[in-house]
């Protein structure tokens, strides 16, 4: 548990008071047998009802404190351990929020998100009920069997023996359950990923009609993770009834001991019912122990998880020394380039070497799976190449800090986002401090005025999670108005106008064009009309170049251009 102690030592106070609180009401507990026996031996003993009276007011009153010291303890034990998981949260998320593309797709989204909602509040409440017991049920066991052999030393060996046995028989339960809840947590991270894959292909899974393959994969899943849990349940749930087999066990056992003893004058009988109060102490508070164990068997386990992703370098990446910008060089320079994906033996780019000059257009065309979208995040630096180099104005893209990357390109991914707000709030997230007027400029040039001026709230509008109320080609003009709005250096449309229509994506190319700061772009696409205006075009396929230049000589030199170009105006011919 040190992952759990580094942050609870930012609540020392806390932490510190809440067991001494709890240790305060264990010693008034432990004093009730004592008064209990006096009563017995000396109040209903000589019948003296004042003793009885005042020695009954002593366990209220110890009862009250009791009852006022522990509510105190609860107070500042939740108080640490809430505050302890916060922050456990917050740094959780902020250095997640950190993690290359690398990283990110290597640990997986399913498994970030149920180690900062599930693993975390396992982690709380075992440091909440950490801070309540650990301090007073074993003080509360070894302090009664202490007080036992204050009694009778003959009657407390009961106690000696029994408490080493519940010993090894939680340590044995806990060794045991440890490895079994780390396996149910890796189980519910696969079960999340697969409800998050069926929530986000609903439509694709009902367009194949595979529903019942999806509900029998979930199916199975859920069974293992059952299996797993019912495995694990059934080893804890020993833990109750033989502590309660065992101590009453020992119960009777000390029943029989201490008669003889009191038959034989050497023990009061309310030095036996004393015996039998701190027996039944023990056993409730080896109950509480046990389900103590349980839990934190499973912080334990979340807080190596939690632990795990903390220590993960989040960007792996490498970040050379700051270069000084070049005003004379091309603004994009790749040479040689190549590139693997992590755990995957097949080349994802080989070779590739082009230069494109400031203010110039290059196209990137090709098949699915043929590089586009990989030669776009090297060029944003989401990985390092394997081979060769990226300069951007002539310094090497590892020389440049990611800030300044996130400044310079402006991108369009293929997926339109927009997030939960208003249109104003989603310009804003690209340039906090942007104006109504260059708001107003960047949704003329990404020809999104028209739909933000329909709207009854105009940049007020309201958007829903992910944009659901706008349509496909809204959604992708608004992102890139959203691109647009910073003034980027680089502008790369990552196959961001395949829901527009050819007269809108036509003009969308002219505006962009016409841009007073006359951005260098990047256009990724699948369309021949996308790219056939561009000052080169490269033509990808399996990761290769297999063609560069304008395209009148394309079509010429290269046969999968002029395959798919031909193709595409061959069909519109046709239509």
């Amino acid at each position: 548990m040190r992952f759990a102690a580094h942050y609870l030592a930012d609540y020392k106070k806390e932490s510190l008071l809440a067991p001494l609180f709890k240790m305060l009401e264990a010693i008034f507990e432990l004093f009730v047998p004592l008064v209990m026996a006096r009563i017995i031996d000396v109040g209903i003993a000589n019948n003296d009802r004042v003793y009885i009276i005042r020695q009954g007011g002593m366990l209220i009153i110890l009862a009250a404190v009791g009852l006022a010291v522990a509510v105190t303890a609860q107070y500042f034990s939740a108080k640490a351990a809430i505050n302890a998981a916060g922050k456990m949260r917050s740094d959780l998320f902020f250095h997640i929020m950190k993690f290359s593309r690398g990283t990110l797709g290597e640990k997986g989204t399913a498994s970030l998100v149920t180690r900062i909602t599930n693993d975390v509040n396992q982690v709380q409440n075992g440091m909440n009920m950490f801070l309540r017991l650990f301090l007073r049920s074993p003080f509360i066991v070894f302090g009664a069997m202490i007080m036992a052999f204050t009694v009778d030393v003959k009657a407390a060996l009961v106690f000696a023996v029994l408490i080493p046995l519940l010993g090894l028989f939680v340590y044995l339960v806990m060794h045991s359950t440890l490895p079994r809840f780390k396996r149910i947590q890796e189980g519910l991270e696969k079960i999340l990923l697969t409800v998050n894959e069926n929530l986000e292909g609903v439509r694709v899974i009902r367009a194949f009609r595979v529903e019942e393959a999806q509900n029998r994969r979930f199916r199975e899943e859920t069974g293992s993770l059952y299996r797993q849990q019912i495995g694990a349940g059934r080893i804890s749930a020993l833990l109750n009834p033989v502590t309660y087999a065992l101590i009453n066990l020992g119960i009777a056992t000390l029943l029989l001991v201490s008669g003889v003893r009191v038959s034989a004058g050497s023990l009061t009988q309310g030095e036996s019912v004393a015996l039998v109060n701190y027996m039944s102490q023990i056993l409730v508070e080896l109950i509480k122990l046990a389900n103590l164990i349980i839990l934190l068997t499973r912080a334990v386990s979340s807080a190596d998880r939690l632990s795990d992703i903390l220590s993960t370098d989040p960007d792996e990446r490498i970040h050379e020394k700051e270069e000084t910008p070049s005003d004379t060089a091309d603004a994009i320079e790749i040479s040689d380039l190549s590139f693997t994906y992590p755990r995957n033996r097949d080349k994802a780019l080989s070779d590739i070497t082009l230069s494109v000059g400031k203010g110039q257009t290059l196209g990137i065309i090709g098949g699915t799976g043929s590089g586009k979208s990989t030669l776009v995040r090297l060029l944003r630096h989401a990985y390092d190449p394997v081979s060769g180099s990226i300069l951007l104005n002539g310094r090497d893209i590892r020389s440049i800090p990611d800030q300044d990357i996130v400044g310079m390109i402006g991108h369009v991914p293929q997926k339109a986002q927009l997030f939960y707000g208003s249109i104003r709030y989603n310009l804003e997230l690209a340039k906090p401090d942007a104006t109504e007027k260059e708001m107003w400029d960047a949704l003329e040039a990404a020809c999104a005025r028209e739909i933000v001026e329909k709207k009854e709230n105009g940049l007020d509008e309201i958007v829903q999670r992910g944009g659901t109320n706008f349509s496909g080609g809204q959604k992708q003009r608004l992102t890139i108005a959203r691109a647009l709005i910073k003034r980027p250096e680089i502008l790369i449309l990552d196959d961001s106008a395949s829901a527009l229509d050819m007269l809108t994506e036509r003009k969308l190319r002219d505006n962009i064009k016409a841009l007073p700061w006359h951005p260098t772009t990047v256009i990724i696409s699948q369309r021949a009309s996308s790219v056939m205006d561009a000052d080169q075009i490269l033509v990808l396929d399996g990761g290769e170049c297999k063609g560069l230049g304008r395209s009148e000589e394309l079509l010429h030199t290269c046969p999968i251009y002029r395959e798919i170009y031909s193709t595409q105006f061959e069909l519109k011919e046709e239509a």
